[in-house]
Order: C-alpha cells, then sequence, then structure tokens
C-alpha cells in the first residue's frame, strides 16, 4: 500500500495551502467579512476568485477541458482538507456544495446539451442548488416517502409540491429537482433540471439555522404548476434514484474532506493559544490535561483521514463505496464536533468569542452528524451491509 500522492495532487495541495495561508487566512480577521450570513461577502469572494483562477487552483474536481484540474478523487480528498483550513475554502476554490456535487453529477450522466446548460456554474459565475429534502410527511433521508409530484403534459412536466432545507436556493439560478413521477417503489422517481428565470415556483422563506450559513442559505420552496420541458430530464424517467446515489455518495465523502480541513483548523488554533497561555505558573501546552485533548483530537483526524481516503481510493476504482463512505462520514462527523467543542475548551473565553473562528466551527459542525444521512441513518447501512455480507464487510480491496 502507497500512501504516498503523486507529485502533481503534492505540488498542486502545497500552492492550495500557500494560498490558504497567505490570502485566505488573513481575511478572517475582519470581522466584516462574516456579515453576509457569517460568510464572505460577494464583493470580496470574487476578488479571491479571480485571484485563485489566475493561480492556476480553480475548481479541483472539474476536468480540465471544463476549466478545472481533473484531479482523481484521493486528490480531491487531500486538496479539500487544504482549502477547508479556511472556513472561506471551499467556495472561493469552486469546492463547495452543492455546487460541487451538482456539477459532478450533470457532467457524469448529463447529455451534451445539459452539461453545456451547466457550464455558468462550471465557470462559476452562478450558483446551483438540489431540490430534494422535504417537509413532514414527505422525504427525508428516505426518498421513497417524496410527495412533490411531475405530471406529463403535451409540453413535458408539470411540478407540484414543496421542498426545504434547500442549500443555496437563494440566489441560484440552475436547479436540479426530485420529484415523483410514479409510484413504482424503484422507479417512481425522476431528476428534472430547471433554471430559476421560469415560473411556476418560488421560495416560501430563508429558514433560520443554528450555524453559519452557505450562499444563499437554507430555503422552503412551493412548486406551483412549474412547467419542464422533455429534454429537461436528467437520465432518464424513473432513474431519479440512480441520480441521488450517484450524487450523493460521493457528496457525502467531499463533505468528510472539508470537514477534516476544519478539524484541523482547531487543533491549529488551541494549540498555538496553549503554547502562548500561562496559568498559574504553567503553561497551559504542559499541562497533561491539555496534551491528552489536543492528543485526542490528532488521532481522531488521522483516522478519518485515512477512512476517507480509503473510500476516495475505492471510488476512484469504479467501486460505490457504499459502507466506506458511511463509516467515514461517521467518524469525521464526529471529529469535528469534538475537535471544536475541545478547541474552545482550551481556548476558553476567546474561544467562545468571535476572536477566533472556533466558534464559527463549532455552530456549523452540529449540522454534520445530519446532513447527507444522519447517523443513525449510516450505521443502519453498515448493519444492513454486515447482515449481507457477513465478515467479508471487512476485507482488503473492492
Amino acid at each position: 500500500m502507497d500512501f504516498a500522492l503523486p507529485e502533481a495532487i503534492s505540488d498542486y495541495c502545497g500552492k492550495v495551502r500557500d494560498f490558504v495561508d497567505t490570502e485566505l487566512l488573513p481575511l478572517e480577521e475582519d470581522p466584516a467579512n462574516f456579515a453576509d450570513h457569517g460568510n464572505i461577502p460577494h464583493e470580496v469572494l470574487e476578488q479571491v476568485r479571480a485571484k485563485v483562477k489566475a493561480a492556476g487552483l480553480w475548481a479541483p474536481a472539474l476536468p480540465v477541458e471544463l476549466g478545472g484540474q481533473g484531479l482523481p478523487f484521493i486528490g480531491i480528498a487531500a486538496a479539500y482538507e487544504e482549502m477547508n483550513r479556511s472556513v472561506f475554502g471551499p467556495v472561493c476554490f469552486h469546492a463547495a456544495a452543492p455546487d460541487d456535487g451538482n456539477m459532478r453529477v450533470v457532467r457524469q450522466v448529463g447529455t451534451p446539451e445539459q452539461i453545456e446548460w451547466m457550464r455558468p456554474v462550471f465557470e462559476g459565475r452562478v450558483r446551483s442548488a438540489f431540490a430534494m429534502t422535504e417537509p413532514h410527511p414527505g422525504s427525508g433521508s428516505d426518498p421513497s416517502m417524496m410527495r412533490t409530484r411531475a405530471e406529463r403534459t403535451n409540453r413535458g412536466w408539470r411540478i407540484t409540491g414543496r421542498k426545504w432545507f434547500i442549500t443555496g436556493a437563494e440566489g441560484a439560478e440552475k436547479f436540479i429537482l426530485m420529484a415523483r413521477t410514479s409510484d413504482d417503489p424503484r422507479k417512481g422517481l425522476t431528476a428534472f433540471l430547471f433554471d430559476a428565470v421560469q415560473q411556476g415556483w418560488h421560495i416560501e422563506r430563508r429558514i433560520g439555522i443554528m450555524g453559519p450559513e452557505e450562499h444563499g442559505g437554507h430555503c422552503e420552496l412551493v412548486f406551483e404548476d412549474l412547467e419542464i420541458p422533455e429534454e429537461n430530464v436528467l437520465m432518464e424517467v424513473g432513474d431519479g434514484l440512480k441520480v441521488t446515489q450517484i450524487r450523493l455518495g460521493p457528496a457525502r465523502l467531499t463533505h468528510c474532506m472539508r470537514w477534516l480541513g476544519l478539524a484541523k483548523r482547531c487543533m491549529e488554533i488551541a494549540s498555538a493559544y496553549a503554547a502562548e497561555r500561562e496559568g498559574f505558573g504553567v503553561r497551559l501546552a504542559d499541562r497533561e490535561t491539555v496534551r491528552v485533548k489536543l492528543g485526542d483530537i490528532a488521532y481522531r483526524i488521522e483516522v478519518g483521514r485515512l477512512l476517507t481516503m480509503k473510500a476516495a481510493w475505492l471510488l476512484d476504482q469504479g467501486d460505490r463505496a457504499k459502507t466506506a463512505v458511511s463509516i467515514a462520514k461517521l467518524h469525521v462527523a464526529d471529529t469535528l464536533n469534538l475537535a471544536a467543542d475541545a478547541g474552545i475548551q482550551i481556548c476558553g473565553a476567546k474561544g467562545y468569542s468571535t476572536d477566533t473562528v472556533l466558534e464559527w466551527i463549532y455552530r456549523y459542525a452540529r449540522q454534520a452528524r445530519l446532513v447527507d444521512g444522519a447517523d443513525e441513518v449510516h450505521k443502519m447501512v453498515l448493519a444492513d451491509a454486515y447482515a449481507a455480507k457477513g465478515m467479508d464487510l471487512w476485507k482488503w480491496g473492492v
């Protein structure tokens, strides 16, 4: 087993690390850069993105022919981890959800016309959203509960229903929408593409959340006779579950990659503070209790990196990596929460204040155990996998 990164990927990650240190971390020192729902203001974002493109670091997951770096999943894992040492990193490098997952699925299964439809997102000129989750009694982790319906018309499809917690919907211009087209348990859902300028839908509200928000927030959408032409069906009618599987598996893993970067940042901040802060004549860094906390974060991060990289390797081999992604997602989500909590505890009042990004990460971290499948769902995935495979669950290789 070779754990060394290929030279080209290692070089790219080094350049990303330098860019984060010189361009992004200084931006976090200015409270004004957190004014837009806790995220970098649009005008500053555009300036930084121009620098990213000029440095040749844009969009690591996009193919070269679409303006990106064309990295394999193992490269994406290493790069995303470096990027998210800054809370602004993913969006600046064009590696943030939901655009990241939307770009991947459209270029993977879309027609040439649909890929061209997505080009403004590839180039970072507009944003996109993935509309799947619904309020009770609609679908959440269980897509079979979906109630938004698409009915055939002589011009294509008419959509009626409601979605909520749709990340980035406010201001997004391109949407992927999941809707029910039949009651078939396996072929009853279909994925559609639509533009924000179309009539027949609106944003009911931007839902307030505990943590800082991505650009565009988390919104509730209402569909009232939205008309979508036949050519905007992604894959085939009834392939909606396939679309979600293709999109959500890798998307869950990219969350892990980014969360590891945030966990590392928590340890950086806590370690630096512990090295300079004294109490009762002793540096915090010399106290056993603090060293144990830092050691606990360090080992959890390293375990998470290995789990994430294994799942990335499996994806590069063409495997769905379903159980590997679930294991990584469970561990890394928990690690991020523990790292943020430990970082604040070590830094004390400074950690609890807005003088560092620890409190930002702490508020953000709680969603990690819910988004893209709650912890309990992934544990059920693993239980089902063991029931089906037995001891083969732990075999090496694909």
